[in-house]
């Protein structure tokens, strides 16, 4: 159940009308507001005038990519954004989170996983305003200071911008320095139950935060233990 909705609003971007009206009926008695768009221009207008909670994407759409779309969506919001596709190769997956979706579903799908997927990344993407009491609200980690309680990264003294998702793995990573977090705790403590096999989804996740966050040519900030997991080296 989705209780905590209350206004919640999903775009849907898909273009088969059995499988919007699927969607649209079981967020409705949720208590979700939704808006529809067939096609990416539209999509985009949308996302601007109806300022969306969720996206429910699907990248085969006529006369536009939905890798593309993805693409625009991020660099325009840091809305949620669930990928829902009849593509389900593995390539297509790591493809849809390296242009920035949180999550990817394949069709067919039950309506029951859709919404525990909405649920895990809408308490991901809007997490409750507080810092975990044991950590300190800014950790400073060479030319990096990250302000828990603000959500904010600098680097450098520049602010860099990080998605919900990035920022939700980096806390994990910030607030356990020095200790090795596996695949299976990261999926778990970042995206939430049922996710702990998603392997895929750390790797691109910490790919991009390397990308974001790393100096070139300085030492890695994430340290990787081969077929283990993930740590930020200990002070």
């Amino acid at each position: 159940m989705i209780d905590e909705a209350g206004e919640t609003r999903a775009l849907i971007v898909e273009d088969d009308p059995n499988i919007v009206d699927l969607i649209r009926s079981n967020l409705a008695v949720r208590g979700f507001d939704t808006v529809v768009s067939t096609d990416g221009a539209r999509a985009l207008r949308l996302l601007e005038t109806e300022a969306p909670d969720i996206v429910l994407l699907d990248l085969m759409l006529p006369e536009v990519d939905g890798f593309e779309l993805c693409r625009q969506i991020r660099e325009r919001s840091s809305v949620a954004v669930i990928v829902v596709s009849a593509r389900g190769g593995e390539r297509d997956k790591v493809t849809a989170l390296n242009v920035g979706a949180d999550d990817y579903m394949t069709k067919p799908f039950s309506i029951e996983e859709l919404l525990a997927r909405i649920t895990a990344t809408l308490r991901r993407t809007r997490p409750v305003a507080a810092a975990p009491e044991a950590a300190p609200p800014v950790i400073t980690i060479g030319a990096l200071v990250i302000d828990l309680a603000a959500q904010q990264v600098t680097r450098d003294g520049r602010a860099v911008h990080l998605t919900p998702t990035e920022f939700a793995l980096l806390r994990e990573l910030v607030t356990n320095r020095g200790k090795l977090l596996t695949h299976a705790q990261l999926l778990r403590r970042v995206w939430g139950h049922g996710y702990e096999t998603e392997t895929e989804y750390v790797r691109v996740y910490v790919r991009r935060l390397r990308a974001k966050l790393e100096a070139d040519g300085g030492p890695p900030l994430i340290v990787t233990q081969p077929r283990a997991g993930y740590r930020i080296a200990a002070e």
